[in-house]
């Protein structure tokens, strides 16, 4: 009997067209509007954009109820893959954002680039690269057969570290950047994106399963919530694009600019963490998530993070939300990298 061939869910499949038809109806809805958008724009409370913030945290949310840190006490079962996917992610990872965002936007860019912005589109590419994924790693570890037990534990002990490395990383990478770190509103994007959502997800599916059971939970609650991140992440994309409209018809290249340095880092990182799996000697299905975690990005806290640290119609967010443009066709080569390179 032949096996079944795993496919990627509708949403998730065309993730890259839909984020591309919401730049196209946010940058029309932004010239259309003028200078009525920025009534929408102005309306935050400690630098966080209150429609954003609700959106984004209808995209986290969901994520949240997925994270079972009962499994983190199977560590020491097998620790290898979970030590590989720390050291990548977060002693690497966002030193090689870094200096990838570095080379390019101060340095080859510079003609295209006013000087007093490069510092916001590094420091863009310096969020994205400090929020490793914590969502559709679950599809890239299906796609590869990777090990759902296993890549569950690795994304809850990414989650834990995100809660205390998450803030240090960014202000040390931001200082070396020379930008301004207003570090109560970092501190408060992380208690508003991650905390809440996480402590609400927590609260919400212990009560459910108490309730009607692991299985209810799994199989007819959780499956309500995938299209409400995916809704709200469009949703959220048309506001960036609306308020960053007249930036990108200036400057209609900026988007490719900006994608390329993001490109090279998550393939980049992709093949580091495979090839010290393979070192390491992981079996496949803990290496390929592994590999996939480092090189996918949890762009909805960094999205949500630019936006309160830098504005709407910042640099840096432009650059999150290049992330989120280019993660699905790249991460989908990659997937079919590690299915043809299955040992």
């Amino acid at each position: 009997m032949n096996k079944s061939v795993k496919k990627i869910g509708f949403f998730e499949k065309y993730l890259t067209i839909w984020v591309a038809l919401c730049i196209g109806v946010g940058i029309a809805i932004g010239y259309l509007a003028g200078g009525k958008i920025q009534i929408l724009s102005d309306f935050e409370i400690f630098n966080v954009n209150i429609p954003v913030a609700i959106l984004v945290w209808l995209m986290i949310y969901p994520m949240m109820l997925q994270i079972d840190f009962t499994s983190v006490k199977n560590i020491g079962k097998r620790p290898k893959g979970i030590i590989l996917t720390v050291i990548v992610n977060w002693l690497i990872k966002p030193f090689t954002m870094a200096f990838f965002a570095w080379i390019f936007f101060s340095k080859l860019y510079s003609a295209f680039i006013s000087p007093e912005q490069v510092g916001e589109y590094i420091a863009g590419a310096i969020i994205l690269g400090a929020a490793p994924c914590t969502a559709m790693v679950f599809v890239w570890s299906y796609l590869t057969d990777g090990d759902p037990t296993y890549t569950l534990l690795q994304v809850s002990v990414n989650d834990l570290i995100i809660l205390v490395a998450f803030i240090p990383i960014v202000g040390l990478l931001l200082g070396i950047t020379d930008v301004k770190i207003p570090y109560d509103t970092l501190v408060a994007s992380v208690v508003i994106f991650v905390v809440v959502p996480l402590l609400g997800g927590i609260i919400t599916q212990k009560a459910i399963i108490r309730k009607k059971g692991a299985e209810w939970f799994k199989t007819e609650f959780l499956p309500k919530f995938k299209p409400v991140s995916i809704i709200a992440l469009l949703v959220t994309l048309v506001l960036l694009f609306a308020f960053q409209g007249s930036t990108i018809i200036d400057k209609p290249l900026i988007i490719l600019l900006v994608a390329i340095p993001l490109i090279i880092q998550t393939y980049f990182i992709f093949f580091l963490a495979w090839y010290a799996g393979r070192f390491i000697k992981l079996p496949h299905n803990i290496c390929s998530p592994a590999a996939m975690i480092g090189s996918s990005n949890f762009f909805e806290l960094a999205v949500a993070v630019a936006i309160a640290l830098f504005g709407l119609q910042s640099p840096a967010a432009m650059v999150t939300v290049v992330g989120v443009l280019v993660e699905v066709p790249v991460m989908l080569s990659l997937v079919a990298l590690a299915n043809r390179w299955k040992y």
